[in-house]
């Protein structure tokens, strides 16, 4: 253009006849003039010739079409791993998403400039960087996981410390993740650590391997409902990655015992082991890589078609292992976890879950207590065949025993639960009954209970059957309570909870009464005066028959009061007053939902509360209308208000 018009600024310019001929193909698309005239120019109007007029020549066109985009990907490829430094390639990877995707095919190590890059950098930078490897994190959920995305994040977290944690959940419908994006992240981000992938079926053992090859520093590696995925992905990541820590698989259909074997012989730091779901996966798998993995601390098991033989393997072999969770294993009987327990191999076993194992009986649990004898927790939840006498002969023999959790353990009695406190060891400190229907008021008629002085939390949640003469037991036996769980105890009164804090020697700390629905003032207000200088949390949602008496007595006597829950109580706008007119309460957290008495006329006394209010809940209250709570959401802007 230069050639063809000489142009000036704001001045005349002038177009010679001859180089202006020369210059078109065809000058009769722009002007037709004489051979001796250059211009004509009227003496009030320049002549101009506008942009889109000149730029329909043919030859400018085709001057314009001719751009580095024309070549192919092999030379743009060549062009840009020799860009001169990060940002020109960031920049470079913004033009189009061809160029975006050829960028992030790109390795770490085909860069030219890589090195010259990193020496020219100071030193105190170059250090900072080489320190900051692999701590960047990249999430992307539902509509947002795309290859696209990927390709962005390998080439932008390049050059930035380098990625080190990676989270893809979901995919979009149309243009999900695919191996395409998993591959652009593995040549992007050497540095990668942890993996996780959570419902990409369109991510195929290809992906992984990619990731597998370049991502050598791998050490946590989570894989949940991928379809495509199968032992071929694992194998990969065996023979390349030695420093894998965790592996986690869940609901893949692929993956069996092949892949699980070269795990256990190829990765001697595996720590932690979770599998769920997996119809495939056998003893073959599971045994091999217990017996392999000589460092292994962690294992969770649920819905694994194993057998006896896989926990007598876990047995002998688990000598590193301080956790284990088994659920619903359905083909392992009692015999699997009494070998488990008498091979005497768990000695380092800290914590033990299971969950609906028909296997679990008495002597199971028995031989579970004397084998792993430095074991500090026990959660049995729907283990239907363990009875008052398995539960009596475990707590003896777990001397260590620290917490014991037991849900919807329907053959266990008040009894058996009494006789685990008087003989458990010195060092149980909670103790937790949800939904065992089988825990009733009953009369002992036996010697009396030696009292747990251990024990500082108790949970005794939605046990319809326990009343006023279980809760007058575990005040006797359980002096030292500091945290106290009686949530959904419908049968509970007043005279039941009184002679409970008559044995209290201690201050109480956290209480739940929540839904204690035959609970009144007469228990709330004795429990405040005796405990309120202890006393940080309350939740007494549901005690219908808890009035403004109650919240007198506590901005009365509560000085460490942090959060307060009395929905669906029978309080008043009185008593948010007497809350506000407490000098020592300073309450984080207050829910008065469902209460149907506290209006609008509570309002500043909520303002004052919010000095130190850091949630509000006022859902279900009637009285109150929105632009009141409006207008006190300006004043409490700290507070998060649920209305």
């Amino acid at each position: 253009m230069p050639a063809i018009v000489n142009y000036g600024g704001d001045e005349d310019f002038r177009l010679s006849g001859a180089s202006f001929y020369s210059n078109l193909m065809d000058s009769s698309l722009i002007l037709s003039l004489g051979p001796h005239v250059d211009v004509y120019c009227p003496p009030r109007k320049r002549s101009r010739i506008s942009a889109p007029f000149v730029l329909r020549s043919p030859k400018i066109e085709e001057e314009k079409r001719s751009s580095i985009d024309v070549l192919p990907d092999e030379c743009l490829f060549e062009i840009f791993r020799r860009l001169p430094g990060a940002q020109e390639r960031r920049s470079c990877a913004g033009v189009s998403k061809r160029w975006l995707m050829l960028q992030s095919s790109i390795r770490g190590t085909e860069i030219c400039s890589a090195n010259d890059e990193v020496m020219s950098s100071p030193p105190e930078e170059a250090a900072e960087e080489s320190e900051s490897d692999g701590f960047l994190t990249r999430c992307l959920e539902g509509k947002k996981a795309t290859d696209i995305r990927l390709a962005a994040i390998a080439v932008g977290t390049s050059t930035r410390g380098g990625l080190g944690k990676l989270i893809v959940r979901g995919s979009n419908s149309t243009r999900g993740v695919t191996d395409l994006g998993l591959t652009a992240i593995s040549r992007g981000c050497p540095s990668l650590k942890a993996l996780s992938l959570w419902n990409v079926d369109s991510i195929t053992d290809a992906g992984v391997s990619e990731i597998a090859y370049n991502c050598n520093m791998l050490e946590k590696l989570d894989l949940s409902m991928c379809a495509s995925i199968s032992d071929k992905g694992l194998l990969a990541v065996a023979r390349s990655c030695p420093n894998l820590l965790s592996l986690t698989i869940e609901s893949c259909p692929k993956i069996a015992n092949e892949g699980l074997q070269a795990i256990g012989r190829c990765c001697p730091k595996l720590r932690s082991v979770s599998i769920k779901d997996c119809p495939l996966v056998g003893d073959q798998g599971v045994a091999s890589l217990v017996s392999s993995a000589s460092v292994l601390t962690k294992i969770k098991l649920h819905a694994v078609n194993i057998t006896d033989l896989s926990l007598a393997v876990i047995g002998h072999y688990g000598k590193a292992l301080t956790d284990a969770a088994f659920t619903g294993l359905q083909c392992v009987s009692e015999r699997g976890f009494w070998v488990m327990g008498n091979t005497l191999g768990l000695e380092e076993l800290k914590s033990l879950a299971i969950t609906a194992c028909a296997g679990v009986t008495d002597r199971g649990l028995e031989a579970l207590g004397k084998g792993c004898f430095n074991l500090r927790q026990l959660f049995l939840r729907r283990c239907s065949f363990v009875s008052d006498s398995g539960l009596k002969a475990f707590a003896q023999a777990a001397a260590s025993l620290e917490s014991l959790q037991l849900e919807e353990c329907n053959r266990i009695t008040q009894l058996g639960v009494l006789s685990a406190l008087s003989n458990c060891g010195e060092k149980l400190r909670a103790l937790s009954l949800v939904k065992c229907i089988g825990i009733k008021d009953t009369t002992t008629g036996s010697a009396p209970l030696s009292p747990c002085r251990s024990l500082r939390s108790l949970t005794i949640s939605n046990c319809p059957g326990f009343g006023s003469a279980g809760l007058a037991l575990v005040g006797k036996l359980c002096p030292q309570l500091q945290q106290l769980d009686l949530s959904g105890l419908c049968s509970a009164t007043d005279a039941g909870f009184l002679a409970l804090l008559e044995g209290c020697e201690s201050g109480l700390v956290k209480v739940n009464l929540s839904g204690c629905i035959n609970l009144t003032d007469a228990t709330v207000i004795p429990l405040v005066r005796s405990h309120g200088s202890t006393l940080q949390v309350l939740n007494l949602e549901g005690c219908w028959r808890v009035t403004d008496e109650s919240l007198v007595t506590i901005a009365d006597s509560c000085s460490l009061l942090i959060e307060l829950d009395v929905s669906r109580c029978m309080v008043t706008d009185a008593g948010v007053v007497a809350l506000a007119s407490a000098r020592q309460l300073d309450l984080q957290i207050l829910s008065l939902s469902g209460c149907s008495q506290v209006s609008n006329k509570s309002m500043p006394e909520l303002r004052k509360l919010g000095r130190f209010l850091v949630g509000l809940n006022l859902q279900n209250c009637n009285l109150i209308s929105n632009s009141a709570i409006e207008l006190l959401g300006e004043h409490l802007w700290r507070c998060d208000i649920l209305f």
